[in-house]
């Protein structure tokens, strides 16, 4: 796959259509989108902030903080801040256009750390077979910073093949990043346009497409996507400006790593 944009390194899906003229709608788009999913019940939230603030996790959170030197891993002394959040995905079978589908479903539960020296990381943790696990750190808080943002007035989901955050309200996609104002502009979209946009941009590539066999960046798939590859400053002139990401492990598969424009580094931990 080639990047869309120069500094824009490969996502897990190539963005192929051009964003002005939009695709005929998907067949079955006349349905109508369903409502969202509710998210994570408070009980299964709770179990997420538990595994998250397990000893052994922080511990493991310790280490990724020490990572670069800027901290020794024992005095690192990272602690959860903030509530922990449903963090929802674009849903494949909403691009497919099938009857009902939600724009986006619940894929994990977010938590934000700080360390001692104020580096801020993202702990995901997702239900395993057994229990609640952290499956995947990232430097940052975009998935708890975004849903602050809408200060709970509609529901937020990430588009993870461009980092897009947006928020659905009242019957439209609104932007939350610069990523989303350039797919769908400052006043965003009706659910309807969305449905047209990202159905042009990922309706080929879904599973059992020929994109998918091809193994050209994995299809789409609908289980965690790994986040991006490190968060570090531009790369110098000359200089490849893509990290290989870490893949995030699922209770059921590990996905394509997906390298995008906004880095960031990561870490995958073991279920």
């Amino acid at each position: 796959m080639t990047a869309t944009r120069p500094g824009t390194a490969v996502a897990s899906l190539a963005v192929t259509a051009a964003l002005g003229v939009l695709a005929p709608a998907p067949a079955h788009a006349a349905s109508g989108p369903a409502a969202l999913p509710a998210p994570f019940t408070t009980t299964a939230t709770a179990q997420a902030r538990a595994a998250a603030s397990s000893p052994a996790t922080l511990h493991t959170v310790s280490r990724f903080f020490a990572r670069a030197g800027a901290i020794r891993a024992d005095t690192a002394r990272p602690h959860l801040v903030g509530p922990s959040v449903t963090v929802y995905r674009l849903a494949p079978g909403f691009v497919a256009g099938r009857p009902g589908a939600p724009v986006a479903v619940p894929r994990f539960v977010a938590s934000k750390a700080v360390s001692a020296d104020g580096q801020v990381a993202s702990l995901w943790t997702a239900r395993t077979a057994k229990a609640w696990k952290v499956v995947n750190i990232a430097t940052g808080g975009d998935e708890t910073d975004y849903v602050a943002k809408a200060h709970g007035r509609g529901t937020v989901f990430q588009e993870p093949q461009i980092d897009a955050w947006y928020v659905v309200r009242d019957g439209r996609v609104l932007p939350l990043d610069p990523d989303a104002r350039r797919a769908v502009g400052r006043s965003g979209v009706s659910l309807a346009g969305y449905q047209h946009l990202v159905h042009r941009k990922y309706g080929d590539k879904l599973p059992g497409s020929a994109y998918d066999r091809a193994g050209r960046g994995g299809g789409y798939d609908g289980a965690l996507a790994a986040p991006p590859a490190s968060r570090a400053r531009p790369a110098a002139a000359g200089t490849p400006a893509a990290v290989t990401a870490a893949a995030t492990v699922t209770a059921a598969a590990a996905v394509t790593a997906v390298r995008l424009r906004r880095a960031r580094r990561s870490r995958r931990v073991a279920v």
